[in-house]
Protein backbone atom coordinates (compact mmCIF):
# COMPACT_ATOMS: atom_id res chain seq x y z
CA UNK A 1 0.00 0.00 0.00
CA UNK A 2 1.18 3.28 -1.02
CA UNK A 3 1.16 6.38 0.65
CA UNK A 4 0.64 9.08 -2.16
CA UNK A 5 2.89 12.48 -0.78
CA UNK A 6 1.06 15.17 1.03
CA UNK A 7 0.24 17.91 -1.45
CA UNK A 8 3.20 20.98 -0.37
CA UNK A 9 1.08 24.10 -0.44
CA UNK A 10 2.82 27.63 0.28
CA UNK A 11 1.38 29.71 3.47
CA UNK A 12 1.12 33.28 1.58
CA UNK A 13 2.48 35.59 3.75
CA UNK A 14 0.23 38.32 4.93
CA UNK A 15 -0.13 41.88 3.30
CA UNK A 16 1.97 44.06 5.30
CA UNK A 17 -0.44 46.24 7.13
CA UNK A 18 1.33 49.95 5.65
CA UNK A 19 -0.41 52.22 8.02
CA UNK A 20 0.68 51.03 11.12
CA UNK A 21 4.18 50.66 9.74
CA UNK A 22 3.90 54.52 9.22
CA UNK A 23 2.30 54.95 12.19
CA UNK A 24 5.08 53.28 14.48
CA UNK A 25 7.80 54.85 12.55
CA UNK A 26 6.29 58.43 13.05
CA UNK A 27 5.76 57.79 16.82
CA UNK A 28 9.24 56.51 17.28
CA UNK A 29 10.95 59.22 15.48
CA UNK A 30 8.95 61.64 17.50
CA UNK A 31 9.78 59.98 20.99
CA UNK A 32 13.69 59.84 19.42
CA UNK A 33 13.46 63.40 19.04
CA UNK A 34 11.72 64.68 22.44
CA UNK A 35 14.07 62.83 24.56
CA UNK A 36 17.32 64.59 23.43
CA UNK A 37 17.61 67.84 24.85
CA UNK A 38 20.15 68.75 22.54
CA UNK A 39 17.62 68.88 19.97
CA UNK A 40 14.13 69.54 21.93
CA UNK A 41 15.35 72.30 24.40
CA UNK A 42 16.70 74.88 21.86
CA UNK A 43 14.47 74.27 19.10
CA UNK A 44 11.19 74.82 21.47
CA UNK A 45 12.93 77.32 24.13
CA UNK A 46 14.58 79.84 21.37
CA UNK A 47 11.68 80.66 19.85
CA UNK A 48 9.52 81.29 22.53
CA UNK A 49 12.20 83.21 25.22
CA UNK A 50 13.24 85.74 21.81
CA UNK A 51 9.32 86.38 20.99
CA UNK A 52 8.58 87.20 25.31
CA UNK A 53 11.65 89.21 25.28
CA UNK A 54 10.83 91.41 21.75
CA UNK A 55 7.51 90.42 21.11
CA UNK A 56 5.73 91.61 24.39
CA UNK A 57 8.67 93.68 25.77
CA UNK A 58 8.89 96.16 23.39
CA UNK A 59 6.20 98.53 22.79
CA UNK A 60 7.49 100.74 19.91
CA UNK A 61 5.49 104.01 19.29
CA UNK A 62 3.14 104.85 16.36
CA UNK A 63 0.49 102.02 16.68
CA UNK A 64 2.74 99.31 15.27
CA UNK A 65 1.55 96.27 16.85
CA UNK A 66 4.87 94.48 17.27
CA UNK A 67 3.16 91.44 19.48
CA UNK A 68 1.57 90.32 16.37
CA UNK A 69 3.94 91.12 13.82
CA UNK A 70 6.52 89.17 15.60
CA UNK A 71 4.35 86.34 16.45
CA UNK A 72 3.83 85.45 12.83
CA UNK A 73 7.46 85.74 12.12
CA UNK A 74 9.13 83.90 15.20
CA UNK A 75 6.91 81.50 14.56
CA UNK A 76 8.15 80.55 10.89
CA UNK A 77 11.56 81.06 12.76
CA UNK A 78 10.62 78.24 15.03
CA UNK A 79 9.11 75.86 12.17
CA UNK A 80 12.31 76.57 10.36
CA UNK A 81 14.21 75.03 12.79
CA UNK A 82 12.31 72.30 13.66
CA UNK A 83 12.12 71.51 9.79
CA UNK A 84 16.22 71.81 9.44
CA UNK A 85 17.55 70.18 12.41
CA UNK A 86 14.77 67.39 12.39
CA UNK A 87 15.89 66.61 8.54
CA UNK A 88 19.20 68.05 8.14
CA UNK A 89 20.77 66.98 11.04
CA UNK A 90 18.63 63.98 11.74
CA UNK A 91 19.76 62.43 8.15
CA UNK A 92 23.67 63.31 8.28
CA UNK A 93 23.73 61.63 11.28
CA UNK A 94 21.91 58.55 10.46
CA UNK A 95 23.92 58.33 7.41
CA UNK A 96 27.11 58.35 9.62
CA UNK A 97 25.89 56.00 11.67
CA UNK A 98 24.78 53.30 8.78
CA UNK A 99 21.11 53.90 9.62
CA UNK A 100 20.49 54.60 5.89
CA UNK A 101 21.92 51.50 5.19
CA UNK A 102 19.98 49.75 7.60
CA UNK A 103 16.91 50.98 6.41
CA UNK A 104 17.82 50.03 2.24
CA UNK A 105 18.44 46.54 3.55
CA UNK A 106 15.22 46.38 5.44
CA UNK A 107 11.73 45.44 4.32
CA UNK A 108 9.94 48.55 5.61
CA UNK A 109 8.99 50.81 2.99
CA UNK A 110 11.99 53.58 2.72
CA UNK A 111 8.47 56.30 2.63
CA UNK A 112 7.69 55.36 6.09
CA UNK A 113 11.27 56.86 7.13
CA UNK A 114 10.87 60.09 5.60
CA UNK A 115 7.17 60.65 6.29
CA UNK A 116 8.12 60.19 10.13
CA UNK A 117 10.82 62.65 9.99
CA UNK A 118 8.04 65.08 7.91
CA UNK A 119 5.37 64.31 10.94
CA UNK A 120 7.87 65.11 13.48
CA UNK A 121 8.42 68.22 12.30
CA UNK A 122 4.60 69.35 12.17
CA UNK A 123 4.31 68.13 15.28
CA UNK A 124 7.11 70.16 16.73
CA UNK A 125 6.61 72.99 15.18
CA UNK A 126 2.38 72.49 16.60
CA UNK A 127 3.98 72.24 19.50
CA UNK A 128 6.39 75.51 18.87
CA UNK A 129 2.90 78.01 17.49
CA UNK A 130 0.85 76.68 20.39
CA UNK A 131 2.90 78.02 22.87
CA UNK A 132 3.39 81.08 21.13
CA UNK A 133 -0.11 81.85 19.90
CA UNK A 134 -1.21 81.31 23.89
CA UNK A 135 1.48 83.52 24.75
CA UNK A 136 0.57 86.32 22.12
CA UNK A 137 -2.85 86.04 22.81
CA UNK A 138 -3.13 85.94 26.95
CA UNK A 139 0.02 88.40 27.51
CA UNK A 140 0.92 89.99 23.83
CA UNK A 141 -3.54 91.08 23.92
CA UNK A 142 -3.43 89.89 20.18
CA UNK A 143 -7.00 89.87 19.32
CA UNK A 144 -7.77 87.89 16.37
CA UNK A 145 -11.13 86.00 14.75
CA UNK A 146 -10.82 81.85 15.04
CA UNK A 147 -10.68 81.86 11.17
CA UNK A 148 -7.44 84.46 11.64
CA UNK A 149 -5.72 82.23 14.11
CA UNK A 150 -6.68 78.80 12.00
CA UNK A 151 -4.76 80.86 8.93
CA UNK A 152 -1.76 81.92 10.22
CA UNK A 153 -1.31 78.00 12.11
CA UNK A 154 -1.87 76.33 8.74
CA UNK A 155 -0.03 79.17 6.85
CA UNK A 156 2.73 78.18 9.57
CA UNK A 157 2.71 74.58 9.73
CA UNK A 158 2.65 74.12 5.99
CA UNK A 159 5.72 76.18 5.35
CA UNK A 160 7.59 73.54 7.19
CA UNK A 161 7.36 71.76 3.54
CA UNK A 162 10.06 73.66 1.81
CA UNK A 163 12.42 73.46 5.12
CA UNK A 164 12.13 69.98 5.10
CA UNK A 165 13.22 69.59 1.54
CA UNK A 166 16.04 71.88 2.70
CA UNK A 167 17.23 69.80 5.54
CA UNK A 168 16.85 66.87 3.79
CA UNK A 169 19.67 68.25 0.86
CA UNK A 170 21.87 69.14 3.87
CA UNK A 171 21.55 66.00 5.77
CA UNK A 172 22.79 63.78 2.00
CA UNK A 173 25.07 66.31 1.68
CA UNK A 174 26.97 67.27 4.99
CA UNK A 175 29.11 65.77 7.30
CA UNK A 176 27.45 63.57 10.56
CA UNK A 177 29.69 66.07 12.60
CA UNK A 178 29.56 69.07 10.42
CA UNK A 179 25.75 69.37 10.05
CA UNK A 180 24.80 71.18 13.37
CA UNK A 181 27.59 73.96 12.16
CA UNK A 182 26.14 73.76 8.86
CA UNK A 183 22.70 74.10 9.76
CA UNK A 184 23.71 76.91 12.24
CA UNK A 185 25.60 78.85 9.75
CA UNK A 186 22.49 78.94 7.39
CA UNK A 187 19.75 79.00 9.82
CA UNK A 188 20.74 82.18 11.77
CA UNK A 189 21.98 84.34 9.41
CA UNK A 190 19.03 83.55 6.89
CA UNK A 191 16.91 84.30 9.56
CA UNK A 192 18.16 87.51 10.53
CA UNK A 193 18.21 88.98 7.09
CA UNK A 194 14.70 87.40 6.30
CA UNK A 195 13.31 90.11 9.11
CA UNK A 196 12.57 87.00 11.39
CA UNK A 197 13.86 88.81 14.27
CA UNK A 198 13.24 92.63 13.68
CA UNK A 199 10.81 94.33 11.62
CA UNK A 200 11.87 94.08 7.95
CA UNK A 201 11.25 97.77 7.23
CA UNK A 202 13.19 98.85 10.24
CA UNK A 203 16.28 96.92 8.61
CA UNK A 204 18.84 98.76 6.23
CA UNK A 205 17.82 98.79 2.60
CA UNK A 206 20.41 96.24 1.35
CA UNK A 207 19.24 93.94 3.74
CA UNK A 208 15.65 94.10 2.50
CA UNK A 209 16.95 93.46 -1.13
CA UNK A 210 19.16 90.91 0.04
CA UNK A 211 15.90 89.23 1.83
CA UNK A 212 13.67 88.64 -1.18
CA UNK A 213 16.38 86.01 -2.28
CA UNK A 214 16.13 83.98 0.75
CA UNK A 215 13.36 81.09 1.60
CA UNK A 216 12.54 82.29 4.79
CA UNK A 217 11.95 85.86 4.05
CA UNK A 218 9.06 84.83 1.70
CA UNK A 219 7.81 82.03 4.26
CA UNK A 220 7.44 85.00 6.85
CA UNK A 221 5.89 86.97 4.31
CA UNK A 222 3.06 83.87 4.10
CA UNK A 223 2.51 84.25 7.92
CA UNK A 224 2.52 87.75 7.56
CA UNK A 225 -0.26 88.23 5.15
CA UNK A 226 -2.60 86.28 7.43
CA UNK A 227 -2.04 89.22 10.13
CA UNK A 228 -2.46 92.20 7.46
CA UNK A 229 1.21 93.05 8.61
CA UNK A 230 3.54 92.07 5.14
CA UNK A 231 5.49 93.83 2.90
CA UNK A 232 2.98 94.29 0.33
CA UNK A 233 3.56 91.37 -2.70
CA UNK A 234 1.66 89.38 -3.87
CA UNK A 235 0.99 86.14 -2.09
CA UNK A 236 1.21 84.14 -5.30
CA UNK A 237 4.89 85.21 -5.28
CA UNK A 238 5.88 84.36 -2.32
CA UNK A 239 4.33 81.10 -2.16
CA UNK A 240 5.81 80.77 -6.64
CA UNK A 241 9.06 81.15 -4.69
CA UNK A 242 8.58 79.02 -1.83
CA UNK A 243 7.15 75.61 -4.93
CA UNK A 244 10.61 76.17 -6.61
CA UNK A 245 12.65 76.20 -3.77
CA UNK A 246 10.97 72.84 -2.72
CA UNK A 247 11.60 71.40 -6.00
CA UNK A 248 15.40 71.88 -6.52
CA UNK A 249 16.12 71.27 -2.47
CA UNK A 250 14.22 67.59 -3.27
CA UNK A 251 16.08 67.46 -6.91
CA UNK A 252 19.54 67.98 -4.93
CA UNK A 253 18.58 65.77 -2.04
CA UNK A 254 17.65 62.78 -4.77
CA UNK A 255 21.64 63.48 -6.22
CA UNK A 256 22.76 63.10 -2.75
CA UNK A 257 20.51 60.05 -1.70
CA UNK A 258 21.49 58.40 -5.08
CA UNK A 259 25.12 59.64 -4.52
CA UNK A 260 25.34 57.81 -0.77
CA UNK A 261 23.68 54.69 -2.53
CA UNK A 262 26.44 54.67 -4.67
CA UNK A 263 28.83 54.96 -2.73
CA UNK A 264 27.51 52.05 -0.24
CA UNK A 265 27.40 49.68 -3.29
CA UNK A 266 29.90 50.52 -5.31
Amino acid sequence: MSLAPAASAETPSPRPNLFRIYRLEAKLEFLKVLRLPAFAIPTIAFPVLFYVFFGLTFTPPGGFNMAQYLLATYGAFGVIGASLFGFGVGVAIERGQGWMLLKRASPAPSGAYFAAKIVMALLFSGIIVSLLYTLGAVFGAIEMSGGRWALLAASHLLGSVPFCAMGLAIGYFAGPNSAPAIVNLIYLPMAFLSGLWLPIQILPTFIQKVAMALPAYHFAQVALKTVGSDAGQPLSFHLGYLAIFSVVCLVLAGVGYRRDKDMTYG
